[in-house]
């Protein structure tokens, strides 16, 4: 393949910007800017909605890094911004009150952008990142006092991802329903996004059986799909639409989300 012209990049990664903000001005990770202008490069993700696939990024991390360098005024947020977990203030009577619902995020960039778009506060929903496990008993018992209390699992689509998800269920006890918002394979095809090959393979027989075969399959090849590789702007509906319990606009041709043989698996939307 003829290598893009650093003019050409640096085009593509402000496009990306201005797609990743859109609409409004939403904070977006370096990530999320990496998956986006890789689409705009090359974009596979436009293929017809009725095939179920997963491309392969094309654009190398280290060219992304020069062109990111070269266009500092790109509104990225700050790399110790992303990669600090949420820690709360001062939080005084905070657990004497019953939460409905909490966010466990997989990725602690991601973690911060859903706070960074105020998504803890339109969604009523506190927001953690893996650093914060186990659990804060309070916060459990916090839980537990809610009525249909639900925490919920953000993860990429690999073994770690649906590994972090039964260490929350486990920890979080019967009394708690777990819930997974994905990623899982599925989504990842049904959004055509761009999935990481050679990562560390595994075997099947590991994964939770209650995955399809195919897609236990999937990521035991070594494949991830990473939660960055959706768009801030689906990602962050999707979210919001799934803690709300359905109360939020959804993207085009919506699936709402259904749990699957009461499993705890969530089904995303389709674009």
């Amino acid at each position: 393949m003829t290598p893009i012209p650093d003019r050409l990049l640096d085009r593509a990664v402000r496009r990306a910007a201005e797609r990743c903000a859109h609409p409004g001005r939403l904070a977006f990770t370096a990530r999320q800017l990496y998956y986006e202008t890789d689409r705009t490069l090359l974009p596979l993700h436009r293929g017809p909605h009725r095939l179920r696939y997963t491309t392969r990024p094309l654009l190398s991390a280290e060219r992304f890094a020069a062109a990111l360098a070269r266009n500092p005024q790109l509104p990225v947020l700050p790399d110790l911004v992303a990669a600090r977990p949420h820690r709360p203030g001062p939080e005084g009577d905070l657990y004497d009150y019953a939460f409905p619902r909490l966010l466990v995020c997989q990725d602690p960039a991601i973690a911060a952008m859903l706070l960074a778009n105020r998504l803890h506060l339109e969604g009523a929903c506190p927001i953690l990142a893996p650093e914060r496990l186990p659990l804060d008993t309070r916060l459990l018992a916090a839980l537990q006092r809610a009525e249909d209390a639900v925490v919920h699992v953000l993860h990429d689509a690999s073994p770690a991802g649906l590994d972090l998800f039964r260490r929350v269920r486990e920890h979080a006890g019967p009394r708690l329903r777990v819930r997974t918002m994905g990623l899982l394979p599925r989504h990842a095809a049904a959004l055509h996004l761009a999935a990481l090959a050679g990562r560390p393979r595994c075997d099947a027989d590991d994964l939770p059986a209650e995955l399809p075969a195919a897609e236990r399959a999937w990521l035991a090849r070594g494949r991830v799909a990473e939660l960055a590789a959706v768009r801030p702007a689906r990602l962050l509906r999707t979210v919001l639409r799934t803690v709300r319990g359905g109360g939020f606009a959804p993207p085009a041709r919506p699936a709402a989300p259904t749990r699957a043989r009461d499993t705890g698996f969530l089904t995303w939307p389709t674009p």
